[in-house]
C-alpha cells in the first residue's frame, strides 16, 4: 500500500496523457514542487534511464535522481529515487474511459528515507506531498484539457 494514492479523470485518451506525463521535461509544468527535471542520457524515457529531478520544500532546492523503474504504455510507469535522503517511489496507472476518449490517472506516491531522511520523510515529506498531490493533479488536468 502506498503512503498517498490520489485519482483524477482527465479528457483526453490514454496516450495523450500517457506521453505527457512519462516525458521528464513537463515536470515543471504540472508539478508545483519541480524546478526543473531531465533526463541525463537525453533520450526518450526507457527502462533504466536516470531523471535528475530538482525540487523546492519552503526555501530550499533539493537535487535527486529518479530511475525508470518499468514503462507499458499506455497504462502504467514506474519511477524510483536512487539517491538522496528522501527517495520517492512513484507508480502510475492510466486506465481508458468512455471508450477510450478519456482517462484515470492514478498515481500512488511512497517514500524511503536514508539517514536524516528516516526521520524527515514521515514528518515533513509525506504531508507535504499528500498536500501537494491533489493541485498537480487538478493542474496537470487543466493543462491537458485546455
Amino acid at each position: 500500500m502506498s503512503a498517498i494514492r490520489e485519482s483524477i479523470e482527465i479528457s483526453r485518451p490514454p496516450e495523450d496523457v500517457y506521453a505527457y506525463v512519462t516525458d521528464p521535461g513537463h515536470l515543471p509544468e504540472w508539478q508545483d514542487s519541480a524546478l526543473s527535471a531531465h533526463a541525463l542520457d537525453g533520450a526518450p524515457p526507457h527502462v533504466g534511464q536516470r531523471v535528475e529531478v530538482t525540487r523546492t520544500m519552503g526555501k530550499r532546492s533539493f537535487p535527486m535522481t529518479m530511475e525508470v523503474k518499468e514503462l507499458d504504455p499506455p497504462r502504467s510507469w514506474h519511477l524510483k529515487g536512487v539517491d538522496g535522503p528522501v527517495r520517492g517511489d512513484v507508480h502510475g496507472t492510466i486506465e481508458p474511459l468512455a471508450g477510450g476518449t478519456r482517462s484515470r490517472l492514478t498515481l500512488d506516491l511512497d517514500f524511503e528515507g536514508h539517514g536524516i531522511g528516516k526521520v524527515i520523510a514521515p514528518l515533513v515529506v509525506k504531508p507535504y506531498a499528500r498536500k501537494q498531490m491533489p493541485r498537480n493533479e487538478e493542474k496537470l488536468k487543466n493543462l491537458l484539457e485546455h
